[in-house]
């Protein structure tokens, strides 16, 4: 979502002091200048001593000159020092790890000069460093919580196979329990590798021509057994001879993602639907099912590391499927959409440049 900026203003005052402060120094000099020779000439009318005739002038710039260096120190002290001064205790406290500072604009919108525009981005920068420092607590949390909960199951199945008196079925569920526990580690592990790569761009893509109807062929088949097994109404809608100009290899773990969690998500009796269709130079791939689909919370935080909307799937997956294709969309400059409703369903669609238009 972008963020408005109210400070983004199209004319932003260049200078802290207004052209109206010129004029009124200006004004105060000619005030000061026409009071000097009104002493002269009220000296001279009152016949003055010679003593007391260069004293009075000096005296009276002295008090002007005074008056003036200390309207100039003010003024200066509230234009740069105030507002430099808060500016750098925040950024002391943001580098002792406190992410609350926030530093209030000296104008409003409608009035702000560079300054403004300094403290509100510095404010912006806080509240992402904040946002970030959260996601990398949430991130080791959750990725405590997952390891830990498969290891637990392997804990306590190897347990439970001590037992000399389990029955042989008993013995081979345990020994199921703690294959799935495994792959669900291994997975879990793997993915973390592989976002974690993608995200420090470790690795490159490698971008060729291919053929993408081909590629989404071979993706659905790897389910077959999958939507079989759930009664799934499994259908296909591809424009044959597509050709896109991207990483063959990310865009298979992109597709396999959304269809896995496209399956994963629709009870038995359902639908999910994979179509791919040419629009204006693009190549548009639509995955849709007709699960439990996702309310507006969920859909606000479906591509953050972990999160899982639907607890009632937890167990199929890690939470980093569609992190990792959000990722991946980023790297093939692809765009991603979703729309979802609760209880009907869920499509997600990506529109990626055809080569011819590359």
């Amino acid at each position: 979502m972008k963020r408005t900026d109210p400070y983004a203003a199209p004319k932003i005052r260049t200078s802290r002091f207004p052209v109206s402060l010129m004029f009124v120094y200006l004004g105060i000099f000619l005030l000061m200048s026409g009071i000097h020779m009104g002493l002269l000439v009220w000296m001279d009318k009152v016949n003055m001593t010679p003593i007391l005739q260069p004293v009075i002038p000096i005296v009276y710039w002295t008090i002007v000159a005074v008056a003036l260096t200390l309207f100039t120190r003010q003024k200066m002290k509230n234009t740069y020092e105030r507002p430099v001064q808060m500016l750098a205790e925040a950024t002391s406290k943001v580098a002792g790890g406190d992410f609350s500072v926030y530093v209030p604009p000296i104008h409003t919108p409608d009035k702000a000069d560079y300054l403004d525009v300094m403290i509100n981005d510095f404010n912006h920068m806080v509240e992402e460093l904040g946002s970030i420092e959260t996601l990398k607590t949430d991130f080791f949390s959750n990725v405590s919580h997952e390891i830990k909960t498969p290891i637990a199951v392997i804990q306590n199945a190897a347990t439970l196979l001590r037992n000399e008196d389990l029955s042989f079925e008993k013995r081979q569920e345990y020994v199921e329990t703690i294959n799935s526990a495994s792959r669900r580690l291994s997975s879990l592990i793997t993915n973390i590798l592989k976002l974690n790569r993608l995200e420090k761009q470790v690795i490159l893509p490698e971008i060729s021509v291919y053929d993408l109807s081909a590629q989404l062929a071979d993706c659905a088949l790897q389910f077959e057994n999958v939507w079989e097994s759930k009664n799934i109404e499994f259908e296909a809608d591809l424009e044959e001879d597509t050709l896109v100009n991207a990483d063959p290899s990310l865009m298979e773990l992109m597709w396999t993602n959304l269809i896995s969690n496209a399956l994963k998500f629709t009870e038995p009796g359902g639908t999910v639907a994979v179509s791919l269709k040419r629009e204006a130079g693009f190549a548009i791939v639509n995955v849709s099912d007709t699960g439990c689909g996702m309310d507006a919370e969920t859909l606000a935080h479906i591509y953050d590391k972990f999160y899982q909307g639907d607890s009632s799937h937890s167990t199929e997956g890690n939470g980093l499927g569609l992190s990792l294709v959000w990722r991946i969309c980023q790297l093939m400059n692809a765009e991603i959409s979703v729309t979802s409703t609760p209880n009907e369903g869920s499509a997600f669609t990506v529109r990626i440049k055809e080569e011819d238009n590359e």
